[in-house]
């Protein structure tokens, strides 16, 4: 029974996972030994979870795809109404003593609605562009006012380069710049004052080093400080000496860097190529728009939430409170993000039994 379980597992997505997650249990349990436990705990339910998605038919799945849209709006209606406070914001409901992000939670549950719309286009006019905007446009605006900016702004990316790589014409996408630039000053009312100071701070980053531009500062320190081989589990001094924040969230690349060094950060970064690959190849493997467009779309959320998080950490990007898959600490956000993959290894697992079929 365990065997046949484990033989639809596509452990091409599988293994750089382990190692990602390997990597984050180490920072973690020299951070603070209950972020450790924690996170050991909802790694193990989610390869529980990510063993059982991977054993549905990813083809059934697809059938409730409105459903399933429908079901989100209305969960981010709830967290608006019964979710729990926490540093001004509005984003978690707590279930059986356990907080539950749904912002994060539901990633991979949209994908599968956002991909099903998209392989229903018959052709790629404005229409069905403007309709692709539409649809995200509820569930960016009830993640934004939670105020969730970084999952807000993570979700318009993905689709963004989704749309992309779909095939959509890029005149309309230079005009939707054009548009966004001109309605600027506009949505910058409506921002936190938070939210401002970390745009102007990414300008300008030196301009309140003891205030919005700390953590930007503190957090390339960390990563040049480790050199070559790093400090050592535990040694590092801006992430032991409580200077770098959220060191086991959003700024959790500074701490691996500042730990394990240069070769730490390849050793990652060769992990998530590895995972990148994986899906590309499956994405080639491939011939119905359905699962190339859902391969397209976990692509695209895996490498905005890689890239935006590291370039928080590097200074690149503004901070925007994004975690690194597999690796920052949060329950939902490793759920969710084994639900994907799960979901992926669905589908190669549904491929590899059409090559089958095909062979006999």
């Amino acid at each position: 029974m365990t065997r046949g379980l484990f033989s639809h597992v596509d452990w091409g997505l599988l293994v750089p996972v382990t190692v990602l997650v390997f990597f984050s249990l180490t920072v973690l349990f020299s951070i603070n030994p209950v972020f450790f436990k924690n996170q050991l705990f909802f790694f193990l339910l989610s390869l529980v979870i990510f063993i059982l998605v991977t054993n549905i038919n990813y083809d059934v799945i697809r059938h409730y795809s409105l459903g399933i849209y429908v079901v989100s709006i209305i969960l981010l209606l709830f967290v608006l109404i019964l979710g729990i406070e926490s540093r001004g914001a509005v984003r978690w409901i707590e279930i059986l003593g356990i907080r539950i992000q749904f912002s994060e939670i539901l990633k991979p549950f949209l994908a599968v609605s956002f991909s099903t719309f998209l392989a229903g286009v018959k052709q790629k006019s404005f229409k069905e562009f403007a309709l692709s905007g539409l649809l995200l446009l509820p569930v960016a605006f009830l993640i934004t006012v939670q105020p969730d900016l970084g999952n807000a702004i993570i979700y318009m990316l993905v689709a963004l380069l989704t749309l992309v790589i779909f095939g959509f014409p890029l005149v309309w996408f230079v005009g939707g710049g054009v548009l966004a630039a001109v309605c600027m000053p506009f949505f910058w009312k409506f921002l936190h004052d938070y939210q401002r100071q970390r745009i102007l701070t990414f300008i300008n980053p030196t301009s309140d080093p003891l205030g919005t531009s700390y953590n930007a500062i503190q957090s390339m320190i960390a990563v040049g400080s480790g050199g070559i081989f790093g400090k050592g589990i535990g040694e590092g001094t801006q992430s032991g000496l409580l200077f770098l924040p959220e060191k086991h969230t959003d700024f959790i690349f500074a701490t691996l860097s500042e730990s394990f060094g240069l070769l730490g950060g390849i050793i990652l970064f060769v992990a998530f190529g590895f995972l990148f690959f994986r899906i590309i190849t499956i994405y080639h493997n491939s011939e119905d728009l359905y699962y190339k467009t859902f391969c397209i779309l976990a692509f695209s959320l895996f490498l905005v939430q890689f890239f935006v998080n590291i370039g928080m950490n590097i200074g690149i990007v503004p901070v925007v409170g994004v975690t690194l898959p597999f690796v920052s600490y949060g329950g939902s956000s490793i759920l969710s993000n084994f639900i994907l993959l799960g979901l992926l290894s669905s589908l190669s697992t549904n491929l590899h039994r059409r090559d089958t079929l095909e062979i006999r």
